[in-house]
């Protein structure tokens, strides 16, 4: 345990160091885990790009059925293995060889918009841009040196980073952020694409916690009726007392 979590810290370290220098605009991102269609969309996504090296051991399969799947949708559209529909999105890579690969053991992503500000994964999602320096050849305005490659690159299209020189209060210089150039278009226009990255946010926010919107369901009904039940008391109090001078 105390392994992982080493190695989790030492994945995400460098966001850290980068946050106590300049401050990222962050974009706010379309959550609504009501949207059924959206979250659908999201959860394709999310198994054709994001569970190879990714996993979600604490989300099961089957929970795909409270956004209107069948199992056999579910066995037909995001099944490629051997895997049953009852059992956790696991994957095959071994966390050493992810190490090797990638600099840090690929993180679970169950959790990850609880941990991560949906907004941060927005806005991250959205701000990779070519970097022959870097062993993948990306990088990314949110989450400098990055050992995550561009896997939805294909989609977005491939974009280079401009950045100007500013001088803060204290007259030092700094390189910050200016603006994206596409160099390569993808397979969707820029609207698209953030639309995608959207569905695909707001599946990680749903699987964090499946149950959020039955939870909220339910916190409604218990209030009107504990406020129906106020009502109703206070009447039978009324009557109770009527005769008490």
């Amino acid at each position: 345990m105390k392994s992982k979590l080493i190695l989790f810290l030492a994945a995400w370290l460098p966001a850290a160091v980068f946050a106590s220098g300049a401050p990222v605009h962050l974009d706010r991102a379309p959550v609504n885990v009501n949207d059924k269609i959206s979250l659908q969309k999201g959860a394709r996504l999310f198994v054709n790009y994001c569970l190879n090296c990714h996993s979600a051991n604490y989300m099961r399969y089957s929970r795909l059925t409270d956004l209107g799947l069948t199992e056999q949708q579910i066995a037909d559209n995001l099944l490629f293995t051997q895997e049953k529909v009852g059992q956790p999105m696991t994957i095959a890579l071994r966390p050493a060889d992810g190490k090797a690969w990638f600099g840090a053991t690929p993180p679970d992503l169950t959790v990850i918009a609880r941990s991560r500000d949906p907004d941060w994964l927005y806005t991250y999602l959205r701000s990779f841009y070519r970097d022959p320096s870097r062993p993948t050849g990306w990088n990314n305005t949110v989450f400098p040196n990055v050992g995550m490659p561009h896997v939805l690159w294909e989609l977005q299209g491939e974009q280079v980073a401009h950045f100007k020189t500013v001088k803060d209060h204290e007259g030092r210089e700094q390189h910050v952020f200016d603006r994206f150039e596409l160099i390569k278009p993808g397979k969707m226009s820029r609207a698209e694409y953030d639309a995608a990255v959207g569905d695909l946010v707001n599946y990680l926010v749903y699987m964090g916690e499946p149950a959020q919107a039955k939870r909220k369901q339910l916190g409604i009904i218990v209030i009107f009726f504990l406020l129906g039940l106020a009502v109703l008391t206070y009447y039978l109090k009324k009557e109770f007392w009527k005769d008490v001078h």
